[in-house]
């Protein structure tokens, strides 16, 4: 299981950030999970107003991303990738995550890397933060994304507190 030693963040306030949500449409169950988790998130670590993108699929979110990343404090990416019978779930997964590496760094914006990259539907409802779910992937990539948003600014401002 994935979530064995995720760091226990605390909710911090995020209030003046500005945070755009980028999702795929694939999956529905699965994306809906996704959202919800980080919707939840956005309002523990109190972000006012995010912005809320959907896009048709995982490949989709690199494109997407690096647009809103000029306008935002930080972007957090949703998608699932569920392994198929053909060669087009490695080429999907590579190019939407290399895709959103290099937005990340190209920008110096945080990319909140929420996609699922699964083997079957249950491993993707299993990490969708659904009620029967044993991991919120739509929570952790969105904290991540605000936290490391958040150390940014202070790196920026010459000071970590």
């Amino acid at each position: 299981m994935s979530g064995a030693g995720a760091p226990d963040e605390k909710p911090i306030d995020c209030h003046d950030l500005r945070v755009a949500v980028v999702a795929a449409s694939w999956h529905e169950p699965v994306m809906n999970g996704l959202l919800a988790g980080a919707e939840r998130c956005l309002k523990a670590y109190q972000v006012e107003a995010p912005s809320i993108v959907r896009v048709p699929g995982a490949f989709e979110l690199p494109v997407v991303a690096n647009a809103l990343a000029a306008n935002y404090d930080a972007v957090i990416a949703l998608g699932v990738v569920i392994r198929g019978g053909t060669p087009h779930f490695d080429y999907v997964c590579n190019a939407a995550t290399d895709g959103l590496n290099r937005v990340a760094l190209d920008t110096g914006v945080p990319i909140g890397f929420g996609l699922l990259t699964c083997d079957d539907e249950a491993q993707a409802l299993d990490r969708a933060g659904l009620p029967d779910s044993n991991e919120d992937k739509g929570w952790e990539a969105t904290s991540a994304a605000l936290v490391t948003a958040n150390t940014l600014r202070q790196i920026r401002r010459g000071f970590l507190e």
